[in-house]
Formats: structure tokens, C-alpha cells, sequence
């Protein structure tokens, strides 16, 4: 039996899935198509945080939750990370009366006798992160920064950040932030330390993979940290070094150019992206690269009336989502307020390193940026295979859907949601991805694009890491280890709508099991169910909206389909959802499970009755997909390891 579920709500168009409350500020009203529109759109996000700063205006004080450091340095963070909109803004021309509200800031915070001195640090301390902001002012503002100083304030300033010269950072992106703090003191002619640059720029260039991609540091996780921070850094690093260190500048383009060709697959048309490992809170720091890019003159492999496309396409979407507070400030959270997904380094003014995509703003009013014609996006395949970051990115181009299916990684850490928001079979840029709750059921555990165990307690393990991944004539295949004496291999077959799964599981232990499709945002439409008799042999859920449809079919094992109704907010994108699931149990030895994983965005389902299927004949499983084979194993082998 399959079962299909109808909701019964009125919705005009696809995008009326974010149909939630938004606060009517102007910056949802600015269409983002000139510089003055830009800059008008930094003001707009500036004037509401002017009633935030603390008496001496050291410290931005924007939000009562909490991080894993103190809340004066949280306080700092928010100070700081407005630099890397104002800083540009100021450097290409632009003005804000609030420059003189953090100038005066600056100089306090920097003062060991001032009440709100920022305070010495020590090793892998926060602040040498916000440090780097002051290094890009020391680079491109000077006069604003430097210039207008005493001596003895020149000199606070310069004792404090020449101290992340005498500590630690962490060995990932962290290097760059000492890169740019000695870079912005060379330029105001203040002792840096050039031993530092080139140790951290040497170690980085150690996290180089291929085709333009670094990983976060030896065996870290590949993902956004990539583009808007160690591609970012490095840009900014090519302009101002430019004639100091041709060499490496070049490289740095020449790497930045590659990885443009794909990081351009993540974006669909309408300047979404598909949400994807940590720090998503950074929101609209996802177009940070192109504006990078640009600020460095890279005009290859794209042109700049391309790349205007994808940063001011991905700026007005983002600027329609409701991730402003009533009172105009930055929520944490990615599509709409929420902590649940949040890091642990989320403070409230975390979510302000958004701003670091208004680099662009430093360009003169005279460059040709200015002048280029904006453009859509170039003609793209529908299917790119990116090995580094273990990737492959299927679109539907006249729906504007991406999504990233993906291997996961042969390492882990230890942020929080890491196997949801690194482990997961699928991306997609409409339906998001959810986090877990809580511990207790699938409920709380949101498994969406998952395969989740349970030992018949309600207790639920998923993926967190891999044993070994390999992405192979475009099937993607992984080893992993639930437990000691649990043994699964897994294939992905990519593709939109349908995508396929397989399972073969060894396992010295009796599981129940539950495989998750697409959760599908319901938002707070009200719906009724339809059990719909369509086919004896299949067992399968389909959920359609107006917006979209979600379905999973299990075409081998033993199951049943049933739609998880997750805890609320569990989702990045839709704060309430279902997730169509495949449920059953498995008993020790070996066992494989196949299924058909159905996504499909518009009013109809068009293409849920063409599934994949599965024979087995002869021990033989064999999977179809148009009458082609696209899968074929010996379901009684033990020699299922091999890929």
C-alpha cells in the first residue's frame, strides 16, 4: 500500500511556502540594483543597532542568550563584526553617522585604564577572531581609523592587536585572522610580524585539496568556511598584497577562479542557496566569495555583470526572509529565528559577520562593477560532481531547486548538529534540512535525508562519519559504523525529482530502523489525510502542498511508509514540517534496503508515478530507472564492502 496525503490549504504561488510574519522594515522594500541601493541597504540594517551600544560604546549589547564565552566578549563580537560593512562603506566613498559612535568605541576598548577596556587575551580566544576586522580597517580606512588617533591611543590600539601575534589560534581558518591584523599594521607602519604571515599562509596552503577547494584545516569538514572565509581572507589578502607578494596573490586567484566554477552550482535563479554545514547563521555571508572576487578584480571564469547577479539575487532573497527582530536586529538562526540549530559561538551579534558581503562597497564610484549590466546565470549542467567537498549538486532549473546529495566525511568534530548539518544524504536549497531536538524518538530526532537505527529503545543513531567514500560514474558510495559490529555500505543514485539509496547492512544486533525522505514545510496550514489504494506491490508516502510535494517508496526490504510529524522549529527553512519515512525492522546478519526518495516543487506531482524499481532474480538486485540499470549487486554476497 502507498499512501498519498493532500493538504488541504489555498497557496497562489511556489513561493508562499514562506508565508510567516514579517516585520515591515525598509529594507524589505530596497531592490538592490545600484551602489546606492547597497548602501542604502547597510544603513538600513545600521540605524536599528545604534540603540544598542554600551555607555562607553565599547560594546554592542544586542540580545540576552548566551555563547561559549563571556558575554562582554559577545558584546565585543557585535561591535566588531559591524566593521566589515562600515569599514567598506567608508573606504568607497560612504558615510554613517554611527562611525562616530564606534570610533569612540574603538578607542576605549582598546584602553586598559577605560571600564571597558576588551582585555588581554589568551590562547584560541575569541577576540583575535574580531580582531580581523581591524586589520581590514588599518588596510583600507587609515585616515578614518588611524590618522585621526593621539599617539597614546595609536599605541593601545597597536599592543592590542599585535597580542594574537603571542597566542594560539585554531589550526583552520583562525590563521587568516592574524594574516589580515598584521597586514593592517604594516600599512600604518607599526611593527607586524612577517615570521607569522608566512608561517599561517604556508600552514593554510597545507589545507589545499584540488579544483580550487581547501578543507577547514587538515581532515576538516568542507563547506561554506571554504568561500566566505579562507577564499574571502585570501582575496582580500591578493588586493592589498599585491605588489609585495605577486606570487602567492595570483594563486589565490588563479585557486579562487577554479572554485568559482563550482560554488556557482549552489545558487538557483532566484538567489537562494542550498543550506549546508555550520555557521549558517551568517545568513547572507553565503555571497561573501563573489564579492571578494570582485573587490580583487577576479573577472574569470565569470564576468562581472554575472557576479552582480549572484550577489545582489542572493541579498533581496535574503532580504525578504524574516531573520529580523521587531526592533531590526539580526536573529540567530538561518531562515527565520531559531536556536535550536544554533553553534555554541552563536552570541546575538554573531549573525552581523553577514556584513563581510558588503566588501564590495569599498570599490570607487568610477569602477566598471558599477557600470556592468546585471545578469542571470550562465547555462549550467544539471548535474555537477564535486569530489572535495563529496558533493554532487542535481538541479531543476525552471523550479529553482538545488540540491547537494553527499557522501559525508571520512572525519567528524564536535560542534553541535554535526551529523545533521554535515551526514545527510540531501541538500536542498527549498526544502532546507532539520536539526534534532531532542534525543527521544524520530519526533524530536527529525530525520530528515537520514537513516536512522534504533535498538527497539527509541533512541536513535545516524551518521556521523565515514569509513571510507567514493563518488564514482556519478553513484556515490560510503562505509559506515553506527556501532562497533554494525557494518552498513550505502549508494546514492543522484537525481530530481527521484533519487535512489541503497543499504546493505551487517549487523550483529536486531534494529529497528527509519528512513527519511524531504521534510516538507507545512508552516501552519491545517491538512487532512487521503489513504489512497494505488499499488499493492509499493509501499509509499506522498505528501503534496501548492508549493511542493515529498514522497519516499521503499522498493526492497521490509517496511512500511508513515509521515513523521518533528518538533517544531527542528527545520532551518520551515518552522513546521513532515517528513515521509520508511519504518521496519531488521534482524541480525545481513540485510539490504532500497528506496526512492521523491522531491518535486510546484502544484503537482507530475512524476510520482515514475519510480525507480527493483528486481531481484537469481540473488541478483538490480535497480531501473527508465528500464536502464543504474544498480546491480548479489543481495547474498558478503563481499558487498567493495564498492
Amino acid at each position: 500500500m502507498f499512501c498519498m496525503v493532500t493538504f488541504s490549504v489555498h497557496v497562489k504561488k511556489l513561493r508562499e511556502v514562506y508565508s510567516v510574519r514579517k516585520f515591515d522594515l525598509p529594507i524589505t522594500k530596497n531592490d538592490i540594483k545600484t551602489k546606492k541601493d547597497l548602501q542604502e541597504a547597510l544603513s538600513q540594517i545600521l540605524n536599528l543597532v545604534k540603540g544598542f551600544y554600551s555607555k562607553g560604546n565599547a560594546h554592542l549589547r544586542l540580545g540576552n542568550t548566551s555563547a561559549a564565552f563571556t558575554d562582554s566578549i559577545a558584546e565585543m563580537e557585535g561591535f566588531s563584526r559591524l566593521l566589515w560593512g562600515l569599514v567598506p562603506l567608508m573606504a568607497g566613498g560612504g558615510d554613517h553617522d554611527i562611525w562616530s559612535l564606534h570610533f569612540k568605541g574603538i578607542k576605549n576598548g582598546t584602553d586598559p585604564a577605560h571600564e571597558e577596556y576588551w582585555g588581554d587575551i589568551h590562547d584560541y580566544d575569541q577576540r583575535m577572531v574580531e580582531m580581523a576586522a581591524f586589520g581590514l580597517a588599518l588596510a583600507l580606512i587609515p585616515d578614518k581609523v588611524w590618522h585621526p588617533l593621539s599617539t597614546n591611543e595609536r599605541n593601545n590600539l597597536t599592543k592590542w592587536l599585535q597580542k594574537i601575534n603571542d597566542h594560539y589560534l585554531h589550526d583552520c581558518n583562525w590563521l587568516f585572522f592574524r594574516v589580515l591584523v598584521n597586514i593592517g599594521l604594516k600599512n600604518v607602519g607599526e611593527w607586524y610580524d612577517y615570521e607569522n604571515i608566512e608561517k599561517d599562509l604556508q600552514r593554510i596552503d597545507e589545507f589545499y585539496l584540488e579544483n580550487g577547494w581547501y578543507a577547514d584545516g587538515i581532515g576538516g569538514h568542507v563547506d561554506y568556511y571554504i568561500p566566505f572565509a579562507i577564499h574571502y581572507y585570501s582575496l582580500i589578502y591578493a588586493k592589498l598584497m599585491n605588489d609585495d607578494d605577486p606570487d602567492r596573490s595570483n594563486l589565490y586567484k588563479k585557486r579562487a577562479s577554479i572554485f568559482a566554477k563550482d560554488f556557482i552550482y549552489w545558487f538557483a535563479k532566484d538567489g537562494s542557496a542550498v543550506p549546508y554545514g555550520r555557521s549558517l547563521t551568517y545568513r547572507f555571508a553565503q555571497s561573501a566569495f563573489w564579492s571578494a572576487m570582485i573587490f580583487a578584480e577576479v573577472e574569470e571564469p565569470f564576468s562581472y555583470g554575472v557576479m552582480k547577479g549572484m550577489l545582489f539575487r542572493n541579498l533581496r532573497w535574503w532580504f525578504q526572509q524574516p531573520i529580523f527582530n521587531s526592533d531590526g536586529s539580526l536573529t540567530i538562526g538561518y531562515r527565520y529565528p531559531n536556536l535550536i540549530m544554533a553553534e555554541n559561538y552563536n552570541s546575538p551579534g554573531s549573525p552581523y559577520w553577514a556584513l563581510k558581503t558588503f566588501l564590495i562597497l569599498s570599490l570607487k564610484d568610477d569602477h566598471p562593477f558599477w557600470k556592468s549590466e546585471e545578469l542571470g546565470l550562465p547555462s549550467l549542467k544539471e548535474k555537477s560532481v564535486q569530489d572535495s567537498p563529496h558533493l554532487i549538486l542535481c538541479r531543476q532549473e525552471a523550479k529553482d531547486h538545488v540540491v547537494a546529495f553527499n557522501t559525508g566525511h571520512l572525519s567528524t568534530n564536535e560542534h553541535t548538529h554535526t551529523s545533521a548539518k554535515y551526514e545527510k544524504f540531501a541538500y536542498s536549497n527549498l526544502y532546507g534540512f532539520s536539526v534534532p531536538r531532542a534525543e527521544w524518538g524520530l519526533e524530536q530526532g527529525a530525520f530528515d535525508s537520514m537513516l536512522a537505527l534504533s535498538e527497539g529503545d527509541n533512541i536513535y543513531r545516524v551518521k556521523r562519519e565515514c569509513k571510507k567514500t567514493i563518488i564514482e560514474n556519478d553513484v556515490m558510495f560510503l562505509q559506515w559504523n553506527p556501532w562497533f559490529n554494525v557494518h552498513i555500505n550505502t549508494w546514492i543514485i543522484p537525481g530530481l525529482p527521484w533519487h535512489i539509496r541503497i543499504h546493505c547492512i551487517n549487523t550483529e544486533r536486531d534494529l529497528d530502523f527509519a528512513e527519511g525522505g524531504f521534510a516538507l514545510g507545512i508552516e501552519n496550514e491545517s491538512y487532512h489525510d487521503q489513504t489512497i489504494d494505488q499499488n499493492q506491490v509499493e509501499k509509499g508516502v506522498l505528501a503534496t502542498l501548492p508549493w511542493g510535494s515529498s514522497g519516499i517508496k521503499q522498493l526492497y526490504g521490509n517496511g512500511d511508509a508513515t509521515l513523521i510529524h518533528p518538533n517544531a522549529n527542528t527545520n532551518l527553512i520551515h518552522s513546521r514540517t513532515i517528513i515521509p519515512t520508511i519504518k521496519g525492522n531488521l534482524k541480525k546478519g545481513m540485510n539490504w534496503l532500497v528506496s526512492a526518495v521523491y522531491a518535486e516543487p510546484g502544484s503537482e506531482a507530475t512524476h510520482w508515478l515514475e519510480a525507480p524499481q527493483v528486481e531481484v532474480e537469481n540473488n541478483q538486485l538490480t535497480v531501473f530507472v527508465k528500464d536502464e540499470v543504474v544498480f546491480q549487486k548479489d543481495v547474498t554476497s558478503h563481499q558487498s564492502i567493495s564498492f
